[in-house]
């Protein structure tokens, strides 16, 4: 009989349902292969219900706060239980997209111009816009993932309208230049940039509907439709920012291409894992399949993951 894993999903962030799904294929897959399979919804008294089935890995299939902050990868360190992914310091510092955007700044990554802003200023938010940037705009929460409660802003008027929004939800937002031209994303598996997918949602941009919805209509390009030797610069670019947040396993990193220059956007550290999600399909086209990639993040699993 082989190991026992244990596939930990759904939690308590805005994520949930997707994370189920995400869950549920990778345990399929385990399943199959020949693994001793549970499912644990991270939420509760779940801690006490690991230390109780004494798993020899956990694959982590969570998504958003709690699940990719470093939150739940703390728990695991202490548990000491090996587990898939990022681990708690890069998880951390991915998830935070104003401490991400510094370590890749001062690393000659480029980033939109963006400035983080307290949802309680209380004073002239036009004037603050007009000095820092110009519209277009696109604000955000700076640690939310699957592009959750993402605005893109052409005005004063609209700007104002979603930050209000936001601000009941969320202390800290990111107001950055929003980057036309097109959606360009990439794999990292390990020590290797598998490859670059291209976006072409007929939504305004790829957000949260696009990715997890197959009603969305949208294309996807694989290989990324540019020349061969941007194709190999965005590879490195993301290989590079992986590594500079000290990631493990697998990781997405998603960019603009504008004006012949790429704009990262953040580095996602627990991929979708959906039959809709990218990064099983860029895995594909480099000839793994989501059966080799599901058992590749499990024997990748260990602990002291920081």
């Amino acid at each position: 009989m082989k190991k026992l894993i244990e596939v930990v999903m759904g939690g308590l962030s805005r994520e949930r349902d997707v994370s189920f799904i995400t869950g549920k294929a990778c345990s399929k897959v385990l399943r199959k292969k020949g693994y001793k399979v549970k499912e644990l919804d991270a939420k509760g008294d779940f801690i006490n219900k690991l230390i109780k089935l004494k798993p020899k890995i956990i694959f982590n299939a969570l998504h958003g706060q709690y699940g990719e902050d470093g939150f739940v990868q703390s728990i695991f360190e202490t548990l000491k239980i090996p587990y898939t992914h990022s681990g708690v310091v890069s998880s951390s510092l991915a998830m935070d997209k104003e401490l991400s955007r510094k370590i890749f700044q001062k690393n000659n990554i480029n980033v939109p111009k963006y400035f983080i802003i307290n949802t309680n200023y209380k004073n002239d938010l036009n004037k603050k816009i007009k000095k820092k940037l110009s519209f277009p705009i696109v604000i955000k929460p700076i640690n939310e993932g699957s592009s959750l409660s993402v605005y893109i802003c052409k005005n004063k008027d609209e700007f104002i309208k979603n930050f209000n929004i936001l601000r009941k939800k969320y202390d800290r937002i990111i107001v950055e230049k929003y980057i036309p031209g097109q959606e360009i994303q990439v794999g990292v598996m390990g020590k290797k940039a598998l490859g670059a997918i291209e976006l072409i949602p007929s939504r305004k941009f790829y957000d949260y509907k696009a990715k997890y919805s197959s009603e969305a209509k949208k294309r996807h390009i694989m290989p990324a439709h540019i020349s061969k030797k941007k194709y190999k610069e965005v590879l490195v670019l993301a290989k590079k920012a992986h590594n500079l947040l000290g990631c493990k396993g697998i990781t997405r990193s998603d960019f603009r291409f504008y004006n012949n220059k790429f704009y990262l956007l953040e580095t996602n550290t627990q991929p979708g894992m959906t039959q809709l999600s990218l990064f099983p399909e860029i895995a594909k086209y480099k000839m793994i399949s989501f059966e080799i990639l599901v058992d590749w993040i499990v024997k990748n699993a260990s602990i002291n993951r920081w």
